[in-house]
């Protein structure tokens, strides 16, 4: 049973991050390693609720009272398998998920919620710390063939259940490692790298095949993929970048924040000797208040930005939840420090690029800015300028990160037969098929840029209707359905 009073002794209290000036000197992790002490602590605040709403925030379905009080009675062998048992990559969730499951805490109604994530990423170290996370290859084979386009989490999470339901599986990805945006999207400050590779390692060690650098569609056609695999995942993501129609979009220094994000990662990986785009002595201007945003402006103090300043259409939201307009368990909007914000930079709400000026070159160096107001009541975005309130800020180097407008238009999916739905992502049945028959769809491609939980329980989902549809006698977990929405929004 829980501790009853676990919750009345102790705070919420969360690891330690490494101190500022060391660490925008490299690009580690910024959490220091909890320690034991911590962990058990923290994990006797966990209540074990009748109703336990955590789940509810999770649409993997992962067995978070479970294994907190695992972790806080030192059953680490135990809670690893309660962790496992719903989620493949714990130590990609608890790195990077914005956790709608705290969101939904019980404790959270009065008090701080449970440090689940922190919990979560503990359970999963130590368990490799402790050898504690060996392969687990099929016991026999299908003699069936499964391609999956795409390394992201959706992709990986497909692969793994598929092969270890004995399926042969060949994970098809453009770029020249694994990983999709966890490789070369996620800065090494939130994720290290070792952590995709030991998990590809273990994948590897249960059959499955990573063809890496085969962009396919044009390396390899789609009639050659579905003559070599009896099934098809696409899991292409969604990395088509919105963009702005403000004045000077033309000048050179403006880019998409993910291309940023992938030359300043290939360089960490030691894949590239110096970023394309670097902000070192720039004055450095994102526009958009979220992780990507954040993500890039961690990169660019890391690369030496002369000044950072990062623009949120929206208004400062309030430090607490609102009960009436955000009640619990529902997803909070609530202002959100990473720790890239503790590191320098200038965040400015309720504000809006204006025009983006340039210099006789045709290379931006400075932004009109104007604070706005956001009205939703016709039902659709309208940004209103604030008269009065134009200035003009020195911007060298300007990142978009304003989010994603849906799968990326491919000749694979020409090649396949698949359109993309208005929305810019690929539709499909109950089934998870697409309208191209045998061919599946899971992930940020078929649901839009999302959080890696849902990317994670679509490829277990998608993976089981593979698993049926080439006559799977057992059934694999499906934690969600192909129209399933987020509980907390």
């Amino acid at each position: 049973m829980p501790d009853p009073s676990g919750f009345l002794q102790h705070g919420r209290e969360v690891p330690k991050k490494r101190s500022i000036p060391l660490r925008v000197l490299d690009n580690r992790e910024v959490y220091e390693r909890t320690s034991p002490e911590l962990v058990t602590a923290q994990a006797s605040r966990c209540m074990d609720c009748g109703i336990p709403f955590c789940h509810n925030g999770c649409p993997l379905g992962n067995r978070i009272p479970e294994w907190n009080d695992l972790a806080r009675t030192g059953r680490w062998g135990a809670a690893i398998e309660q962790l496992h048992a719903t989620n493949n990559f714990p130590e990609f969730t608890g790195r990077l998920c914005p956790a709608p499951c705290e969101a939904s805490c019980v404790l959270g109604i009065g008090d701080d919620p449970v440090t689940i994530k922190n919990i979560e990423v503990e359970i999963i170290d130590r368990a490799f710390d402790d050898r504690n996370v060996a392969p687990r290859p099929a016991e026999r084979s299908t003699g069936k063939s499964v391609a999956v386009v795409g390394s992201g989490p959706a992709g990986l999470a497909a692969a793994q259940q598929l092969a270890r339901a004995g399926h042969a599986v060949t994970v098809y990805e453009r770029d020249d490692a694994p990983g999709g945006l966890l490789r070369y999207g996620i800065p090494d400050f939130k994720l290290e790298k070792r952590h995709i590779d030991r998990r590809v390692a273990q994948m590897e060690a249960e059959g499955v095949e990573f063809a890496c650098g085969v962009n396919v569609g044009f390396d390899l056609s789609a009639e050659d993929l579905r003559e070599r695999h009896d099934a098809v995942v696409l899991a292409v993501g969604a990395l088509e970048g919105r963009e702005t129609d403000q004045a000077g979009r033309e000048l050179a220094g403006i880019h998409q924040a993910m291309e940023h994000l992938v030359g300043a990662n290939q360089v960490v990986a030691g894949k590239a000797p110096f970023a394309p785009i670097d902000a070192r002595g720039k004055h450095v201007v994102i526009i958009g208040g979220g992780d990507t945003g954040a993500d890039c402006l961690g990169v660019a103090h890391r690369q030496g930005a002369a000044s950072v300043r990062q623009l949120d259409l929206y208004p400062m939201p309030p430090t607490d939840r609102d009960a009436e307009r955000d009640p619990w368990p529902t997803w909070p909007v609530i202002v959100r420090n990473y720790p890239a914000h503790e590191e320098g930079g200038e965040r400015d709400y309720g504000s809006a690029a204006a025009e983006f000026i340039g210099d006789e070159h045709g290379h931006v160096r400075q932004m009109r800015l104007s604070e706005v107001v956001v009205d939703k009541s016709s039902g659709r975005r309208v940004v209103n300028p604030v008269p009065g309130t134009e200035r003009i800020v020195p911007a060298d180097l300007v990142l978009l990160a304003i989010g994603f407008a849906g799968t990326e238009d491919q000749q694979l999916l020409r090649q396949l037969g698949v359109e993309r739905s208005g929305r810019g992502v690929i539709d499909c049945g109950e089934d998870w098929q697409t309208d191209a028959p045998g061919v599946f769809v899971a992930g940020d491609a078929h649901r839009g840029a999302s959080l890696i939980v849902w990317a994670i329980a679509e490829g277990r989902a998608a993976a089981a209707a593979v698993h049926r549809y080439l006559g799977g006698e057992v059934a694999l977990p499906e934690p969600v359905a192909a129209d399933a929405q987020p509980l907390t929004a």
